[in-house]
């Protein structure tokens, strides 16, 4: 399948992976046009996630997806989708999972599992900018595993910016290594920094734990540049550390998403070095053509901390790391 950036058609029948898609609006803008850019349409979307599918995939394959989707573009209204739409293409992988505290009322949904370039190809022409995933996988039946990565987000609180959250990351990098785990940085790709820790599997009662006592650790010793509690009123000028996003019920954007803001950015892996040196916020701003840039030349800057395993796959184990006994209180 070819690039979409030259397609004019508003409905186009295209075969990927052996399956027929019908893809349709291409041309509508979806990101319109600012002073740092011409807008993003709909064609460019699904170039974007076409061409960077061979890194992106590693990071959804078994996690169940919630799509955010934005059909009139990113100044129009969203909707998170959890449950798989009902015209879903009976190919797509789907696993049901309890839903326990559904708004909706619910006592299951329907996920989808993005695991390949079809059904990528296929979220992406509902308008799915952004791909949120969980910290844990299921196995080839469907079942639910213990979560495999440990994951901390670093939300700057104005006038503090994705700076800030660079010197709090060297921080937690530091401390991580200390209890023997490696940490891998990502742009959120809206204002902050978000860092992996691959784990052999553990609880998320315990993951959970751990990453909330290091956010409490850090606060203690970094008061003025680092806050552990969301109240919006402890976080002007310091790093929010929000560790909650270990709940087994929560999911963060994942790597190589796009990100619905008026650019249209990627919450795009960063290599230590671009964190240390980092001085402006927008030296971290990385938009979708130069992350397409930056994938060609470096490829995928988290191949290293085993994020490839597929159904029922166990990674790679030398670069998942063993929460310490007592996991839960570090320092």
């Amino acid at each position: 399948m070819g690039t979409f950036t030259l397609m004019a058609e508003e409905r186009v029948t295209v075969e990927v992976g052996g399956r027929r898609l019908t893809l349709s609006n291409l041309s509508k803008v979806l990101y319109p046009p600012t002073d740092g850019s011409p807008g993003f349409t709909k064609a460019e979307v699904v170039d974007y996630y076409t061409r960077v599918a061979p890194v992106l995939l590693p990071h959804l394959a078994g996690r169940p997806a919630t799509f955010t989707r934005w059909p009139d573009g990113v100044d129009g209204k969203m909707f998170f989708e959890k449950n798989a739409p009902s015209h879903t293409p009976e190919w797509v992988r789907r696993v049901t999972l309890p839903s326990p505290g559904s708004g909706m009322r619910r006592e299951t949904i329907s996920y989808v599992v993005v695991e390949n370039l079809a059904t990528l190809v296929w979220a992406a022409n509902l308008a799915s900018l952004e791909l949120h995933v969980p910290q844990w996988r299921v196995d080839a039946d469907g079942k639910p595993q213990e979560p495999d990565l440990l994951v901390l987000d670093l939300d700057p609180g104005p006038p503090a910016t994705v700076v800030e959250c660079c010197r709090v990351a060297e921080l937690l990098r530091d401390r991580l290594a200390a209890d023997g785990l490696t940490a891998f940085p990502k742009t959120s790709g809206s204002k902050g920094l978000q860092l992996y820790a691959p784990l052999v599997p553990t609880s998320a009662d315990r993951t959970s734990a751990y990453a909330k006592s290091l956010a409490e650790e850090l606060e203690r010793v970094e008061p003025r540049l680092v806050v552990s509690r969301m109240a919006k009123n402890l976080r002007p000028g310091k790093v929010f550390v929000d560790w909650s996003q270990n709940n087994g019920a929560k999911t963060t954007v994942a790597p190589y998403s796009l990100r619905a803001r008026p650019l249209p950015t990627v919450s795009a892996p960063v290599t230590w070095a671009e964190v240390e040196s980092c001085t402006r916020p927008d030296e971290l701003v990385i938009t979708a053509p130069q992350e397409l840039d930056r994938v060609a030349s470096g490829g995928d800057l988290l191949a290293p901390m085993g994020a490839a395993p597929h159904r029922g796959g166990k990674g790679h184990p030398r670069a998942r790391g063993v929460l310490p006994e007592g996991g839960d209180t570090p320092g």
